[in-house]
């Protein structure tokens, strides 16, 4: 059985030094890096697979992909329960929580970027508004009688 503790995971383990929470994010992102690490997440959230289950979409063997199942495991993003040969997989979000915490303390600096592009094309959105009219008016104004000969 699984201890209470085991299931329940804060973000940010304050008891964590600085070095360790930054081995833990390194080996996150490292898991993150590679498409079929993340398809194999992507399949266990929600369920619970076996090695030979996740491993039946891709096209290499299964030796491989248990090796990028190691990777996750060793990140901490997924929890492996054997029985004798047989090995299923499930996802544990804990990890994904505080690479998401950790990358949330950066979103000020996007954030103002997204207000600055705002900020930019309304004041495109604007001008365009502007020309229009203004452009209406001088065609009109400038249009000659057609010459009779």
């Amino acid at each position: 059985m699984i201890s209470i503790s085991r299931q329940l995971h804060l973000a940010g383990d304050p008891a964590a030094s600085p070095e360790v929470s930054e081995r833990r994010l390194d080996a996150v992102f490292f898991a993150l890096s590679e498409p079929i690490r993340r398809r194999i997440l992507e399949r266990l959230d929600g369920h619970a697979l076996l090695v030979s289950e996740l491993a039946a979409p891709f096209d290499i063997s299964l030796q491989a992909v248990s090796r990028h199942i190691q990777v996750l495991v060793r990140a901490g993003l997924i929890q492996q329960e054997r029985s004798g040969r047989i090995s299923r997989c499930s996802l544990d979000a804990g990890p994904l929580l505080d690479t998401a915490v950790w990358m949330n303390r950066y979103s000020k600096y996007w954030q103002q970027q997204f207000d600055m592009l705002a900020v930019t094309l309304a004041d495109i959105d604007a001008r365009a508004l502007q020309r229009p009219a203004s452009g209406l008016a001088r065609k009109q104004t400038s249009k000659r009688a057609p010459r009779r000969k």
